[in-house]
């Protein structure tokens, strides 16, 4: 009687300890294909970003956008005018921080454990010279789009003269 006790409860444990051992391979492998799957989609989502600002010649490429009828005037030809100069501002925005990057100040107040505020502020600062204007062409009914490009030379001509410039101002 005793013998069968400890076999049926060595045979218990055996069993617990395959059940174990199965969910642990069986987490592994999910595991591993879920990060799998990460990787294969970061790899499209950074090959789709390059290709929207990178074109066939290795230029870098700046879409900006403005709205028609947001524009602080009563003609309409005038509204077109200004969103077509605010859509070129914005492109050459996009450029300077796809050059120089973008300077993030964030803030958060917390009182008692509850978010009171939260704030951002995002600058761009810089030079841009020698961009190529792609296109100007207005989208849907209310929106102008602009595309400029900038070749990858000046872009580098451009980092330089920022970095040569930040260390004047240090030393």
């Amino acid at each position: 009687m005793s013998y069968r006790k400890k076999s049926s409860k060595l045979e218990i444990h055996y069993r617990r300890s395959l059940h174990k051992r199965a969910l642990f391979i069986t987490i592994a492998v999910l595991g591993s294909l879920i990060l799998s799957g990460c990787a294969t989609n970061m790899e499209a989502y950074n090959a789709a970003v390059v290709k929207s600002v990178v074109d066939k010649k290795q230029n870098f490429l700046a879409t900006g956008y403005a709205v028609i009828s947001v524009q602080k005037s009563d003609n309409a030809a005038h509204q077109r005018l200004l969103s077509i100069r605010a859509s070129k501002l914005d492109a050459y925005r996009s450029l300077m921080e796809q050059v120089y990057g973008q300077y993030l100040d964030a803030n958060t107040t917390v009182a008692e454990m509850v978010v009171q505020s939260d704030s951002f502020n995002a600058r761009v600062q810089g030079v841009i010279y020698g961009a190529k204007l792609v296109s100007i062409a207005p989208v849907g009914d209310d929106t102008y789009e602009t595309k400029l490009s900038l070749s990858n030379d000046i872009v580098n001509d451009l980092r330089k003269l920022y970095l040569a410039t930040m260390a004047s101002q240090r030393g």
